[in-house]
């Protein structure tokens, strides 16, 4: 109980802090008129796409948390209600807040000409997302603790008015963890169409055919393309990070009360003093990582500013990934002093969990410079791919696929030695565990990511207002180091994702494997095996709705745009206004309706499987999905941020207008859907799938369609 209290005051403190920097970002000028007119007209672009999307969301929500109430139990429509109201408010939040911080941002650069002032200022704006994510996800689940909190008092399952048997405290986090789900897949599907639609539209005609520059103000699908940074980069992100959060927690929560129950059955060690100490543990651990990410924030806004954005981003990461490990290291002695550990298979008795975090941390930092390393253009293969561009589009695109493919072995391998030690050191539940000390500190995590879309939009608006070349050049240097900051943050949350869904398939064999029984999968059962192969080809049928999906707005976009330069008179020479609205409108538009198909198919997909051919079948749906949806995130996170970011190279040589620099507009053009709409979306596909099997497969263990055939048959 105390424990919970602390977090909670933690969180609001968080939030508190989260609301005082947005007061602070908002006290600052928004500078010109013409700077002013921009920044609303990208505000009120954002706004309108998320009322229209939480309008269809309102009635999704509403849908499912009634077929929970009724089919489950009631405090899992609740549980989910809250979890929804957590992730949706978190996005909305964060989005304010850029649209708020990115002409602020510009006219910073305007005033100062100080890069340093500019990046601090970048980053708060970034921060009130970063806090926001953290904060309502653990008040979110306190909240939901101590409402149904009594649910622990006798843990074993119980049984339904329609015969469903599940344990009721397990199926109600879950149910809090699927509502967080289910926003996420929205925002980060339906914000990563808009988004890339708009870039594309205005990328295609723009600075291809009329050979206008990026942002330009005579651009119709400028505000459209700034827009989307804050739909998709700012308010999917959130979402989406919130539920890799959520997930990892609730995953060791939700396994550690199966074990509990599994070994009082056997008759093993557990006393219920440690499984109280364990239940609160991963809880405790994020909390502790939120604190030191709010310390990390309030050094780097208080020391003196540095000219190196680089360095001060990584130094926030640092120093919070860092408390994060000391602090927690002393909360692990003294919560886990003198206790002992039973059959649990804890190799190094109360450190064991803490290591295993601490696995989850490194790995997570290790992923995020094997990310920069790959997109940076101060390395090797992002030169590479702007030298190649010499020879034009085609190499380029050959190139940036090549470095993306490569990318992956490095990350995975990090991934595989990570799950091994953690799972050597403390057993399944240290899987779980270093997914939670992965994200423990994703408050700085988001925050640094949040802060690249504002340096985007402010060099957008910069460009608009025509604030000058030296002011240009600050913020495109701000935008060049997010795009590196964005790829290391969507290596960063499929690895989280891939650790949060281990956990999660773990609890859900558990959760319907007679307790009498050994949890095991077998690989060699014609159930599993074509549930694999089915799940590991799933992510690239996603992965191609979406891109489909993409190009259908892309398309609109240009059409529009093509129309207004070929009819607007003086469009070109810049004495006419182009129609901004009419692009919002039709990026809006095609974001909603081509959303639906993909962000349904994470929910139906394992539940139509469940009910048909068994858990079996979803067992090997999860983990073939997982495997390859991994493999497929980062190849086109990477490659994408490393095509975007030999654009920007070629730009801060001076190429602008060249040959080579209209091939790197190409690739960086065929890959904004990879690193903005398919890679930030798979990692959502899996954690949602293996959510939505948790919560269905008490339901579909017992009734699927292959069991009651094999009953006729007998």
């Amino acid at each position: 109980m105390s424990i919970f209290v602390l977090v909670l005051t933690i969180a609001v403190g968080g939030a508190i802090y989260a609301g005082y920097n947005l007061v602070k970002v908002r006290k600052l000028s928004e500078g010109t008129v013409h700077m002013q007119e921009i920044a609303a007209s990208i505000r009120i672009g954002a706004n309108a796409f998320l009322r229209e999307e939480y309008k269809v969301l309102i009635f999704v929500v509403a849908l499912i948390a009634l077929i929970l109430s009724l089919f489950i139990e009631v405090t899992a429509g609740v549980a989910f209600l809250i979890g929804a109201s957590m992730s949706g408010l978190t996005g909305f939040l964060g989005m304010k807040a850029a649209t708020y911080a990115n002409v602020r941002v510009a006219n910073t650069a305007r005033e100062t000409k100080n890069m340093g002032k500019t990046l601090k200022n970048a980053l708060r704006g970034g921060s009130v997302m970063g806090l926001s994510v953290s904060a309502f996800a653990l008040i979110g689940l306190v909240a939901v603790y101590f409402l149904f909190k009594y649910q622990l008092e006798t843990l074993g399952s119980i049984t339904n008015w329609c015969g469903i048997e599940f344990e009721p405290f397990s199926m109600t986090l879950s149910s809090y963890a699927l509502g967080c789900s289910i926003i996420a897949m929205f925002n980060r599907v339906g914000g990563g169409i808009y988004t890339k639609a708009a870039d594309m539209g205005a990328d295609l005609v723009g600075k291809t055919e009329v050979n206008i520059p990026e942002d330009d103000h005579r651009n119709p699908a400028t505000i459209a393309d700034c827009v989307g940074d804050n739909v998709g980069d700012t308010a999917g992100l959130g979402s989406d990070l919130l539920e890799s959060y959520m997930g990892a927690i609730v995953s060791g929560i939700v396994f550690i009360i199966f074990l509990f129950r599994k070994y009082t059955f056997l008759g093993q060690e557990f006393s219920s003093t440690l499984f109280n100490k364990l239940f609160l543990y991963p809880v405790l651990f994020v909390g502790i990582g939120l604190l030191s990410c709010i310390i990390g924030l309030f050094y780097i806004f208080t020391k003196k500013d540095g000219d190196d954005p680089h360095r001060e981003l990584n130094m926030a990461t640092w120093i919070s990934a860092g408390l994060t490990a000391v602090l927690n290291l002393v909360v692990t002695i003294v919560l886990f002093k003198g206790e002992s550990f039973g059959d649990l298979p804890f190799r190094i008795g109360g450190l064991s969990p803490y290591v295993s975090a601490v696995t989850g941390i490194v790995s997570g930092i290790v992923i995020g410079a094997i990310a920069e390393y790959y997109t940076s253009y101060d390395y090797a293969p992002t030169k590479k791919i702007a030298l190649f561009s010499k020879e034009g589009p085609a190499i380029t695109i050959t190139q940036g696929m090549s470095v993306g493919m490569k990318s992956t072995l490095l990350s995975v391998i990090v991934l595989a030695i990570a799950l091994i030690v953690s799972y050597s050191i403390s057993g399944t539940f240290g899987a779980a565990m270093a997914a939670v000390g992965m994200l423990s500190f994703v408050t700085v995590t988001v925050s640094v990511d949040t802060y690249g879309p504002i340096s985007d939009n402010a060099g957008g608006i910069a460009e608009m207002c025509n604030l000058g070349e030296d002011i240009r050049k600050i913020t495109d240097k701000l935008d060049s180091v997010g795009n590196t900051t964005a790829a290391m943050g969507k290596g960063f949350a499929i690895g989280s994702a891939a650790f949060a869904a281990v956990a999660l398939m773990i609890s859900y064999l558990y959760a319907f494997t007679p307790i009498e029984a050994e949890v095991s999968l077998d690989l060699l059962n014609p159930m599993t095996l074509a549930g694999m192969l089915i799940g590991a080809a799933l992510p690239y049928y996603f992965s191609g709705l979406l891109i489909e999906s993409v190009s259908n707005s892309a398309k609109k976009m240009v059409d529009e745009v093509r129309r207004q330069f070929r009819e607007i008179v003086g469009l070109i020479e810049g004495t006419a206004k182009p129609d901004y609205e009419k692009c919002v409108t039709i990026a809006t538009q095609g974001a909603l309706a081509e959303m639906r198909t993909p962000a349904l198919i994470s929910i139906l997909v394992p539940v139509i499987g469940g009910f048909v051919m068994g858990p079996y079948f979803v067992a090997g749906l999860l983990f073939g999905s997982t495997i390859s949806a991994i493999m497929l995130a980062i190849y086109c996170g990477n490659a994408g941020g490393a095509w975007d970011n030999s654009k920007k190279y070629i730009e801060s040589q001076g190429a602008r207008g060249t040959e080579e620099h209209l091939a790197a507009v190409v690739g960086d053009t065929v890959g904004d859907p990879l690193k903005d709409t398919v890679g930030p979306s798979l990692d959502i596909l899996i954690k949602i799938m293996s959510t939505v099997s948790l919560i269905m497969v008490s339901i579909y263990s017992k009734f699927n369609l292959i069991s009651f055939l094999a009953s006729l048959i007998k």
